[in-house]
């Protein structure tokens, strides 16, 4: 919002964005109904013409379409939740096409030679970034997990997605060089990675089922290799 420059597509973004998050809750249970199951997957097809819609007014309007697609994703959530086989279907679709191209576009316009250049200041920017997530989860996280607190802090890497779609628009607007673009997105990628790996390394719980007394608990492989990818 700081940095918006508003016209006529502005108000055309936040009118569309407005009635895709009002209508989409309301008219998924009626097509699921009418249209779900079929072999073309129109459902998955609705919700990516929804996100669609969303890009295509955001960027007439020079914005960014994340914040009413996160906005979206959490209004129809509870229509996921009782289709679990389209949630994995468009996780596989999102993880395996969308996904990696992003981060390709933003790799590709991190320097090398920049960050390397500024090894002192990345260092201090993953410091500020590391500091700020264990600030912001772990209090929550000792409320509501305490048992693994630790882990669940360490893993948080939201920062990952919104952090290198701030920087990569940051870039494009002309707000920040290729520079302060390279050392943010190092900065983010390993507050992403190196926490997961100590989580893993040192902080991954043990398995633990509520049983009756008596009963013994079955056999569970390790599932630390998925854990450390959905975090990443």
């Amino acid at each position: 919002m700081l940095f918006a420059r508003p016209s006529i597509w502005t108000l055309a973004f936040l009118a569309v964005s407005v009635a895709l998050i009002v209508a989409m809750p309301r008219l998924h249970p009626w097509f699921f109904q009418r249209y779900g199951n079929r072999m073309i997957e129109p459902e998955i097809k609705g919700a990516f013409a929804a996100l669609f819609a969303l890009m295509f007014f955001a960027g007439l309007a020079q914005s960014l379409a994340i914040l009413p697609a996160l906005l979206l994703g959490l209004a129809v959530a509870g229509v996921f939740a009782k289709h679990p086989g389209e949630h994995a279907r468009f996780r596989v679709v999102a993880f395996t096409l969308l996904t990696p191209f992003f981060f390709i576009k933003s790799g590709m316009s991190v320097s090398l030679p920049a960050v390397w250049a500024n090894f002192g200041l990345l260092i201090a920017l993953f410091g500020v970034k590391v500091m700020t997530k264990i600030g912001g989860v772990l209090p929550h996280a000792r409320r509501y997990v305490p048992r693994e607190a630790t882990y669940t802090t360490l893993l948080m890497s939201t920062g990952l997605t919104f952090g290198n779609i701030a920087a990569l628009w940051g870039l494009n607007a002309g707000i920040i060089d290729r520079t302060q673009f390279s050392l943010l997105v190092a900065a983010i990628i390993l507050s992403a990675v190196i926490p997961t790996l100590i989580a893993q390394r040192y902080f991954e719980p043990e398995p633990h089922l509520d049983l009756p007394v008596g009963a013994q608990a079955p056999a569970l492989p390790n599932s630390g290799g998925n854990v450390i990818a959905s975090s990443t």
